[in-house]
C-alpha cells in the first residue's frame, strides 16, 4: 500500500475530511494541518504581533501558547470530522526535531523524521493527524513539516490541499514545474506569501524522490 503525506491548510481543514477518508481507503495517509488564519486572529485579539518573513510566521515566546491553542482547535475539528480512525498528535510530543531559526523567534526548520507514534498509527490502519510543533517547543511551518515527514516516512506522495488552485505563473495555474525552475523563481524573489514555503517544501520532497503536488501543480525533479 502506498503512503501519502497530506498537508491541509488551516483555512480548509474542516472541509477536507471527505477527501482524506477517500484517500485512506486505498493508501496509508498521514495528515499535517496548519492553522494560519486561526493563529493570526487569536494573536490580533490578544494584541500580539502578526508578522511573516518569506511565508514563515515570526513567533515570540508570548505567542507560543496561542499557536498551540489554535493548532489544538484545528486538530480537534479535523479529527472529529474524520471520526474514529483519526489519531491526534502534536509534533513536539512525538519527537519531531527541528533546528531553531533564531531570527524568527521560537521557530524551527524541521528535520526528516519518522516518529514511532506515526508509524504505529499507520500500521494500525489509522490516520495520524499532526499539529506542526517541534521539540522545544518550536513553531514549524506546516508545509515544511509535511515535507520533512514525507521524506522521513518514505512517502510516495506529498499533497498540499489549500485554498489556492496551485502555482500561478503568468496569471494561469501551472500544471507542472521542474525543481530547477522553482528554485530559480524562489531565489529571484519572484513569489510572495504562503506559496513560498509550499514551493520550498515541495522542492525538498521532490529532490528526495517524493511526488509533490500543490493543488493542481506537480513539482518534479
Amino acid at each position: 500500500m502506498s503512503r501519502i503525506v497530506l498537508k491541509v491548510g488551516g483555512a480548509v481543514a474542516g472541509e477536507s475530511a471527505t477527501f482524506v477518508l477517500a484517500l485512506a481507503q486505498q493508501h496509508e495517509v498521514c495528515v499535517v494541518h496548519g492553522a494560519g488564519p486561526q493563529i493570526s486572529a487569536e494573536l490580533e485579539q490578544g494584541g500580539l504581533e502578526v508578522r511573516f518573513v518569506e511565508g514563515r510566521r515570526v513567533t515570540s515566546e508570548e505567542a507560543l501558547p496561542v499557536v498551540r491553542g489554535s493548532f489544538a482547535a484545528v486538530n480537534a475539528v479535523l479529527c472529529a470530522a474524520l471520526g474514529p480512525s483519526a489519531v491526534p498528535l502534536f509534533g513536539d510530543e512525538i519527537g519531531l526535531e527541528a533546528v531553531q531559526v533564531a531570527e524568527l523567534g521560537h521557530v524551527g526548520s524541521p528535520l526528516p523524521s519518522a516518529p514511532a507514534a506515526i508509524e504505529d498509527a499507520l500500521a494500525a490502519g489509522l490516520i495520524p493527524v499532526i499539529a506542526p510543533l517541534a521539540v522545544g517547543p518550536l513553531n514549524v511551518n506546516a508545509d515544511e513539516a509535511a515535507a520533512a515527514l514525507a521524506v522521513g516516512l518514505g512517502a510516495d506522495k506529498l499533497l498540499f490541499v489549500t485554498d489556492v488552485p496551485g502555482l500561478l505563473l503568468g496569471g494561469a495555474v501551472a500544471s507542472t514545474i521542474r525543481v530547477s525552475e522553482a528554485e530559480q523563481l524562489l531565489a529571484a524573489g519572484a513569489l510572495r506569501g504562503g506559496i513560498v514555503p509550499k514551493l520550498q517544501a515541495a522542492v525538498v520532497a521532490a529532490r528526495e524522490g517524493v511526488d509533490a503536488t500543490i493543488g493542481a501543480t506537480a513539482v518534479v525533479a
